[in-house]
């Protein structure tokens, strides 16, 4: 979608459809009137009829007259003013976006608020519309053939203020969402490629398209580098497949000699389970079992063209969990890089293992924090569903910021505790550590296998396992990848590291 940014008389705007966004029980703005008054008090009538009020995500659309030049205009509800949020802006022009496609419509005007709505800055609303919009309007059709009938994409969109004091914020807020987009659109199409396509390999040359677009540094090292190193646990993982594992290391420089942040990802490009294979039902969505290497990926992307002021390492170990003569087996141990040994109970608890080595590695770069993120337990959608992401870790000051910046992007997070006693489930008899702590707590338990690796930093841990992926596309998230945990991440450090 192509934005424009102009300054000029909101209703002079030849446009198939004008969006404008309305504050439920302000329906008498002087804009609103002009409106009514140029339609001969349809508007007036609707609502006299109960059929439109403001609330939020309601709609209206109106046909113009010979006294407007936009064709239609289209009004969505924001809800009461004491209560509109960002994650409100965005869900309405998510519903804009879905009123447009069941019209057809590819070119759209939309008209941005002119002051502050509850206190939220112009140009923190407007890009929130704007992400709205551009994340709603995402589909991953590289894989299906043209149909006439489907719905089209948005192709143009003109942000048009009559204030011309507004213009450079607004202009602002629409790059930046624009920029974080990117982001979150990248994370996306990666989780949403099939496994056929998706293997190590082909994520790390992803990571190294990236890099040469975004100006990052790209490190990838295969095998015997991996085997010289002795990430025992990750090659245990991926001795089942004959795809090559990969550790993919980004590097974006924004702060000069600062000590980095590392984000590390889970890249499991499709999981099987392992000898301890999964049910066949729905096994075709561990495609997206590489999710949080996604959006890491995402994030160094949306950091680099944001321009943030922090230093990020990316860290994804990529491998693919698969059964086979050569594949690890229930009982066997592992060495894991730090040295420590894991008996493995269960090989479909293959992330914490991939990840032990990778949060040991992140060691060597001095990071400021280190936040993991991985989809790495059902357990995690048992006790949050698909509407938040859990977070643990051993810093309760980072703990809080995350969850800050979930509430703040959209994306939330919810912690659950780390105490010492969860630690006891995964002691095992025969080696330092085993890779599973039974049925109770197991979004904990992971958490208490990763905090062993993860003892020389602050450190948090995001499972993301309900919330990377729809099976039913909502507001602003399709059906399939969702690229959850960009939007959160880029909030987190330009809130407390930028």
């Amino acid at each position: 979608m192509d934005i424009n940014v102009t300054h000029g008389a909101t209703l002079k705007q030849a446009t198939p459809c004008l969006l404008i966004g309305v504050v439920a029980n302000q329906l008498a703005t002087p804009l609103l009137k002009k409106i009514d008054k140029a339609l001969d008090g349809t508007l007036t009538r609707a609502v006299t009829a109960q059929e439109f009020s403001g609330n939020a995500q309601q709609t209206l659309l109106l046909h113009g007259s010979r006294q407007l030049v936009a064709e239609r205009i289209l009004l969505i509800g924001l809800g009461k003013e004491r209560d509109i949020t960002l994650e409100t802006l965005r869900r309405a022009g998510a519903a804009a976006v879905d009123q447009l496609r069941q019209r057809r419509l590819t070119d759209f005007t939309w008209i941005p608020a002119d002051s502050p709505l509850h206190s939220l800055p112009i140009e923190a609303m407007a890009s929130a519309w704007v992400e709205g919009l551009l994340l709603a309007d995402y589909r991953f059709e590289r894989y299906r053939s043209a149909d006439p009938k489907r719905a089209p994409s948005l192709k143009q969109l003109n942000v048009v203020t009559d204030r011309k004091g507004n213009l450079p914020a607004i202009n602002a807020a629409v790059q930046r969402a624009e920029k974080l987009c990117r982001g979150v659109l990248l994370a996306r199409d990666l989780v949403n490629e099939p496994g056929n396509v998706k293997s190590p390999v082909f994520l790390a040359e992803q990571a190294q398209t990236i890099a040469a677009e975004a100006g990052l540094q790209c490190t990838v090292l295969d095998r015997p580098a991996l085997e010289q190193e002795g990430f025992g646990a990750l090659l245990g993982v991926a001795q089942g497949s004959i795809r090559e594992p990969r550790l993919i290391v980004l590097h974006y420089k924004g702060a000069g000699e600062e000590r980095p942040v590392a984000l590390v990802g889970k890249g499991v490009v499709f999981d099987s389970g392992g000898i301890s294979l999964k049910p066949g039902e729905n096994m075709g969505q561990m495609k997206m079992d590489m999710a949080g290497g996604a959006t890491v990926l995402g994030t160094l992307l949306a950091a680099a063209l944001l321009k943030l002021p922090v230093n990020l390492t990316g860290i994804i170990p990529a491998v693919e969990n698969l059964p086979s003569g050569s594949a690890i087996r229930p009982g066997d141990i592992l060495t894991s890089l730090a040295g420590s040994t894991i008996e493995v109970l269960n090989t479909d608890a293959e992330g914490r293992l991939i990840l032990a080595d990778a949060l040991t590695y992140a060691k060597r770069f001095n990071p400021r924090e280190v936040i993991d993120v991985a989809t790495l337990t059902g357990a995690c959608i048992i006790a949050l569903g698909h509407h938040a992401a859990a977070v643990l870790g051993n810093h309760n000051g980072l703990l809080r910021q995350l969850q800050r910046a979930g509430e703040a992007s959209g994306e939330r997070c919810w912690q659950l505790p780390l105490w010492d006693e969860y630690a006891d489930q995964i002691k095992s008899e025969v080696a330092d550590l085993k890779n599973i702590g039974g049925r109770p707590a197991g979004t904990i338990t992971a958490a208490a296998f990763l905090q062993h690796f993860a003892k020389d930093f602050r450190w948090a841990h995001l499972d993301i396992a309900g919330t990377a992926w729809q099976e039913k596309g909502s507001d602003y998230r399709p059906a399939g990848g969702t690229g959850f945990g960009v939007r959160l991440l880029i909030e987190h450090l330009h809130r407390n590291l930028a």
